[in-house]
């Protein structure tokens, strides 16, 4: 299989599209339903004829590629996921290391919380924005319900631990 075999350079008429500001492109992926996948210093952008959809890397929790059905799942700090496929014969090498080291970029420490009844933990995670500034993360599926009294104490008292590390104010 020729997964990691060409390059393929984002079209002018679609970079155009793409309001970059100051920004910078630093990988491009042509996706199997004739969208383009690109990554810049600030986002993660997902550009067609009919417009881009742009995402902040602090709005990005992970992401994984799986070679075998050239598929590169996305998961957002809201517990969406989107899976993108990518064209065939693309190289995806420059893609996969600037999703991976613009997400990593972005997190600056991360606390685990354990929650009453063992059920998955929160994360509270110190990102960093795309203009550099520090701010803090709640993560956790859709079984944690912080109004409960004692969920919602443990993680308050994580993120004012993360804070308080970070220097930032309560």
């Amino acid at each position: 299989m020729a997964l990691f075999s060409r390059r393929r350079r984002l079209p002018d008429d679609l970079r155009r599209v793409l309001d970059l500001r100051g920004d910078a492109i630093l990988a491009t992926a042509p996706l199997d339903d004739g969208r383009w996948l690109v990554a810049t210093r600030r986002a993660l952008h997902l550009v067609s004829d009919a417009g881009a959809a742009r995402t902040a890397w602090a709005d990005v929790d992970r992401g994984s590629l799986d070679a075998t059905s050239r598929t590169l799942t996305v998961h957002w700090v809201s517990g969406a996921r989107a899976e993108l496929v990518l064209a065939p014969d693309v190289d995806a090498w420059d893609l996969s290391q600037a999703f991976r080291e613009r997400v990593q970029r972005s997190v600056v420490h991360v606390e685990h919380v354990s929650l009453p009844g063992g059920g998955s933990p929160v994360r509270v995670a110190l990102r960093r924005d795309e203009d550099g500034a520090l701010f803090t993360q709640v993560i956790g599926d859709s079984t944690v319900d912080l109004e409960e009294p004692d969920v919602a104490r443990r993680v308050a008292r994580a993120e004012a631990h993360v804070r308080a590390e970070a220097g930032l104010a309560p």
